[in-house]
């Protein structure tokens, strides 16, 4: 190993050590989890010694902030089944907790479970960490995960995440502090699963969730949906370290500009989806830092296999190849993009398939593919909207360069009102926009499959859903990259879907206000920044 490559691992291994600290994580089960890394047990020890040291050396306890989101709604809610916007899941991960947590690479560790372990990805057992109590002083049991989770599966309960817990057959108690759960069939993502926001552990038989009772940092103090939220620190937290800050104030500020506003006069500390017109003047001024974020957003170009024009496989190449990602990743989103390849898996995800390159920029080439498809001369309509980012910037983008070849893309900006219904999913060549997953299973099942309920260019390949079930069953994680690797590059290559680049998105904050990184979950750490930030003293 050379020094470079030594010293990239430290710094790897530090970044997961100090995550794994913040999120409360004992020495046995770091260890543990290292050693099953391939990393032996003195190396552990010291890194987990380092990290500690420089964490120790670092949070600040006390203090109060104010933090601004970009969407709320009279709707808001305190129950994490019915959790729909970026308020209701900062809430919901300050007030309880998951059986699971995604780290910064993408990878499930433990939270309120201590193991979660199968021998076929079908029958799971979760041992649960003892000691833990809610903030009621009620101790944290299986009965408490049981109801939890089946909750989601009543109608009546109107869970976000209904068609995702219903793959789980059974939810059974088998004594105070273990639980298992069958699943209809194999898959091997539960653990990432029991991470998603809306799995979040109550109370069991809670149901009034204007006076939450959970297990996490904050407890509520003050809730008026759509306007605001107080959280206190919950002083009987469970964990070694954290929450730093005595309490936060919580609301949305929807306009960008008069959320940047607001944190540049010192109105609020924490700012979240800050947008690239906004950088520049950010950058310009002192006092204030941001934090980016790739996680696997993008904004793609559907062009339907069903529906002329899309129907010649012809055209499709023709567009993937005219796509200049570069002027998308530098000029329109101003260099808070990284290059995509034409599919969904980013390089958040362990899965990436690294050796798929994106298609050069090649008008000549791409005229010729116009050529084969006999569209040169004609008028293609091509619909575009606010309401899916930058699309009407890639969509003048591409227009522009088929100009160059002859080839006349019609663009056609329509309004956002009404255009996930109007015409996401139906126009034979239109823009959609995707939020981060954390699995590929997650974003094939739900967008590439030939049942797939969003299959934007309705793609259908029976070796790719063949595949996409032996993947879901498999534990040996090294196959499953594998068989990711070779539907990646199915998709990039036979769906109708150009994913020019991923977006990064760009939280803004005070520089007084630290400890806030990036997650694959999303924005604002995934949602979890109050737990792990504080203030400089």
């Amino acid at each position: 190993m050379s020094d470079r490559d030594d010293t990239n691992w430290t710094v790897r291994h530090d970044r997961m050590v100090e995550d794994a600290i913040r999120r409360g994580i004992s020495r046995r089960d770091f260890v543990r989890t290292l050693t099953a890394g391939g990393v032996g047990l003195a190396a552990g020890g010291l890194l987990l010694g380092h990290a500690e040291s420089v964490l120790a050396a670092t949070p600040v306890r006390g203090g109060t902030i104010k933090a601004a989101g970009w969407s709320s709604s009279t709707a808001d809610t305190l129950d994490p089944a019915k959790a729909s916007l970026s308020t209701d899941y900062v809430r919901c991960c300050s007030i309880y907790n998951r059986l699971t947590f995604l780290d910064a690479s993408g990878t499930a560790q433990m939270e309120l479970a201590e193991s979660i372990d199968s021998s076929d990805a079908r029958v799971w057992t979760v041992k649960l960490r003892s000691g833990v109590t809610f903030h009621s002083g009620k101790s944290f049991t299986s009965a408490d995960v049981v109801y939890s989770l089946k909750r989601h599966l009543d109608p009546a309960t109107g869970s976000k995440v209904n068609a995702i817990a219903s793959q789980m057959e059974s939810i059974d108690a088998v004594d105070p502090q273990t639980v298992r759960i069958t699943l209809k069939a194999p898959n091997a993502d539960l653990p990432v699963i029991l991470s998603l926001h809306h799995f979040m552990m109550i109370a069991d038989g809670a149901t009034d969730f204007a006076k939450p009772d959970g297990t996490g940092a904050f407890r509520v103090e003050m809730f008026e949906p759509g306007v605001r939220s107080v959280l206190v620190r919950n002083e009987n937290y469970w964990k070694a370290a954290g929450p730093y800050l005595d309490s936060y104030e919580f609301f949305a500020i929807r306009d960008e500009p008069a959320r940047v506003n607001a944190l540049l006069s010192g109105d609020i500390q924490l700012a979240g989806a800050v947008s690239p017109r906004s950088l520049r003047l950010l950058e310009s001024q002192s006092g204030v830092t941001v934090v980016t974020n790739t996680a696997g957003n993008y904004t793609n170009l559907n062009m339907r296999l069903d529906m002329a024009p899309g129907n010649n496989a012809d055209f499709v190449e023709g567009v993937k190849t005219l796509l200049n990602r570069e002027l998308i990743q530098k000029s329109v989103m101003r260099g808070l993009a990284e290059i995509a390849n034409d599919q969904p898996v980013s390089p958040a995800s362990r899965y990436y398939n690294a050796e798929l390159k994106p298609r050069a920029f090649d008008p000549e080439k791409a005229k010729h593919h116009f050529q084969k498809a006999g569209v040169l001369g004609q008028s293609i309509p091509m619909i575009c909207s606010d309401a899916a980012s930058s699309s009407v910037d890639m969509a003048t983008v591409i227009q522009q360069a088929g100009a160059e070849i002859g080839m006349s893309f019609d663009v056609q900006r329509v309004p956002s009102d009404g255009y996930w219904s109007n015409y996401w999913l139906k126009a034979p060549v239109h823009f959609g926009n995707i939020n981060p997953r954390p699995t590929p299973d997650i974003l094939f099942s739900l967008l590439y499959a030939r049942d797939a309920k969003w299959n934007e260019s309705q793609f259908k390949s029976e070796k790719f859903d063949a595949m996409l079930l032996e993947a879901r069953g498999l534990l040996d994680d090294a196959k499953r990259k594998e068989i990711y690797g070779e539907m990646q590059a199915m998709v990039s290559n036979e769906a109708g879907t150009a994913i020019p680049v991923w977006i990064s998105g760009v939280d803004a904050m005070s520089t007084k206000l630290k400890g806030l990184t990036a997650n694959p979950l999303g924005g604002l750490m995934g949602y979890a920044f109050a737990e792990y930030v504080w203030l400089e003293s």
